[in-house]
């Protein structure tokens, strides 16, 4: 499943890509994600919770950065991990993407999440709704985090992450489901021009 999402910060393109190269950094933003121990150059391990009602889903995995461009300020990590209780895996790979702007920097971000297991039979509307709906809270924290380094804080305190959890998630994956049912059934058709 290929999810993508851009976002725009006010810090400059050194400044971000500088943020970007701090992988652990970088994983904090993602709610639920922890990436808590360096197992080699660009090699993490770590942890993603995400709790939606009665389903938990806890992965442990590791992420690898498997592409780091300079020149056009890209970079690429590998990540897998399997549910702690055997209910399912899951492989992504991110593509992440920086540009200046007047403002500051644009941060293109593009997902491919693969599940498999108990996990993947959740569906792929909801699991693609759910994953939406965290990158966008990982653009918020990326602006707050990159905001409280701007003014000396330590953002750790400041830009603190809350899990990926709750009803909240639910409430906003929802409100994208409608949106799409709504759009196929209900806006008009309107035939395609040549």
């Amino acid at each position: 499943m290929k999810i993508n999402n851009e976002f725009e910060v006010s810090e400059s393109l050194d400044t971000v890509w500088a943020f970007f190269a701090d992988i652990p950094q970088v994983a904090a933003c993602l709610p639920g994600a922890e990436l808590n121990e360096q197992v080699g150059d660009d090699q993490y391990e770590g942890t993603v919770l995400i709790a939606l009602g009665p389903v938990k889903l806890e992965f442990t995995g590791a992420a690898e950065i498997v592409e780091r461009r300079e020149e056009d300020k890209t970079i690429v990590v590998d990540a897998a991990g399997a549910d702690k209780k055997g209910r399912g895996q899951a492989a992504l790979q991110l593509n992440a993407s920086l540009t200046p702007t007047p403002q500051g920097t644009k941060v293109n971000v593009a997902l491919d999440l693969q599940l498999s297991g108990a996990a993947a039979q959740y569906g792929r509307g909801m699991v693609g709704d759910i994953t939406s709906v965290l990158l966008d809270d990982f653009a918020a924290n990326t602006a707050n985090r990159l905001g409280a380094i701007a003014k000396g804080l330590d953002p750790d305190q400041v830009a603190s992450v809350k899990p990926a959890s709750g009803l909240v998630i639910g409430l906003r994956a929802l409100r994208m489901a409608l949106a799409r049912v709504f759009r196929r059934f209900f806006l008009p058709y309107r035939p395609a021009t040549n």
